[in-house]
């Protein structure tokens, strides 16, 4: 059945193209799939404008673990049956329970389409041979990367699960180009290349794509990743639930939404009213190639900002101006002042030495505080505090821990510890 579902792009406006092919998973969903039957049987379609396009309900990743907790185990939202399904895939349940979902063949071929952008605007070719530093297992992580170049025709090796020092000599020893990481572990393997005596400006790794954490889109952190490697760094973002929708171009300015695939909308996450270009929001996409488990309006929980302006590499998708700027579940009010830990990061990397950091976040005298404990090969604690309270406009103390105290991440790195007293 869904093998039907495939839409002519030719002579249409990328605004046509967005309609028609929404139009026609809603038809399709509106009947197929129990989540989504009852939300939109008041629904007047066909949706043609912006306007239409509010009609549909928003969906929330609270509504989808709801549905598998009281329809288990997989909920509503597969369209098909499970026969129909080739991958598996889970969050990793940093927020909370973690959300199961199933691919089709066909939906997992557009995962690999939507990663076919992300190399193409990094530049990768069928004549790269890209590492995927990556341990497998049910968090979708880089599979559809893996999967990608293999289609585009690179050669591909995966670290499965070698050691960090293992994976260093296996991009050393068989000439690889491209290094798929997140960039704390592409930090990481700066660490220990350097604790082995390993020049990674000698490597043949000339392209970095970073996933998993928005360090990649965070300039002081992107820098620091391009000194150590030599290599230039392309961010790329996506969701287990929603698919592979951004990336970064040439001019590293932000993430391009990959809008031949997802209609994307910033709102005020208090009002539900959509924000101007220019003003900060919480990102909402609908996907519309993933018949197997579709998303309308899927609040994604991440703080963006659409530029005002186009991006001079002359892409003309929507550009979300340094990327993904903080978490609505990360974001802690400390002192009257709203606090992202993405925010203290790129303050951070901006120093060097710095190998390590966690941020705490506890209770003292019936108020939250902030501290901050780094590792570095030389005191910097009075530095860091200073450019905190400068650039965040709060006193926040930096304490010194000895080298190798803190932990280090493959994946996402948990980097936040929460300590505060619940009232």
């Amino acid at each position: 059945m869904e093998s039907t579902i495939r839409v002519n792009e030719t002579d249409m406006t990328f605004s046509d193209m967005q309609n028609q092919k929404l139009n026609q998973m809603l038809v399709f969903i509106s009947q197929y799939n129990e989540f989504y039957k009852d939300r939109l049987k008041h629904v007047s379609l066909p949706i043609r404008s912006t306007e239409d396009l509010q009609q549909l309900p928003f969906t929330s990743k609270y509504e989808l673990v709801q549905d598998q907790t009281n329809f288990s185990p997989l909920g509503r939202n597969h369209t098909f049956s499970k026969e129909e399904y080739v991958r598996y895939h889970q969050t990793s349940g940093t927020t909370g329970k973690p959300l199961k979902v199933l691919d089709t063949k066909e939906s997992w071929t557009w995962w690999e389409d939507c990663w076919l952008e992300v190399f193409k605007s990094s530049g990768v070719t069928k004549n790269d041979t890209a590492f995927l530093a990556f341990s497998f297992g049910p968090f979708i992580g880089f599979w559809a990367a893996f999967e990608a170049a293999k289609r585009l025709g690179a050669l591909v090796i995966t670290g499965g699960s070698q050691s960090s020092k293992e994976r260093l000599q296996s991009m050393i020893n068989n000439e690889a180009t491209v290094l798929l990481c997140t960039p704390s572990y592409a930090l990481h393997l700066a660490e220990v290349a350097e604790g082995n005596s390993i020049d990674l400006r000698e490597t043949n790794i000339k392209t970095i794509i970073t996933a998993g954490e928005p360090g990649g889109s965070v300039p002081s952190i992107r820098q620091q990743i391009e000194r150590l490697w030599n290599a230039k760094l392309y961010d790329h973002v996506g969701m287990t639930e929603i698919g592979a929708y951004g990336y970064s171009c040439t001019e590293q300015n932000g993430l391009h939404v990959n809008e031949a695939e997802f209609i994307v909308e910033v709102i005020n996450p208090d009002t539900l009213e959509p924000v101007g270009k220019g003003e900060r929001g919480e990102l909402v996409l609908t996907n519309l190639g993933r018949y197997g488990y579709p998303l309308l309006r899927y609040r994604t929980g991440d703080m963006v900002i659409c530029s005002e302006e186009p991006c001079p590499c002359g892409n003309k998708n929507t550009l979300l101006v340094n990327g993904i700027i903080g978490r609505l579940d990360d974001m802690v009010i400390i002192r009257g002042i709203n606090i992202f830990p993405s925010s203290i990061e790129s303050i951070i990397r901006e120093f060097e030495a710095v190998k390590e950091f966690r941020i705490i976040y506890y209770t003292e005298q019936n108020m939250n505080q902030v501290k901050v404990q780094i590792e570095a090969v030389t005191d910097l604690a009075s530095q860091v505090a200073t450019k905190l309270r400068d650039r965040i406009g709060l006193r926040i103390d930096v304490e010194m821990v000895p080298e190798n105290s803190l932990p280090r991440f493959d994946l996402k790195a948990k980097r936040v510890v929460d300590e505060r007293v619940v009232n």
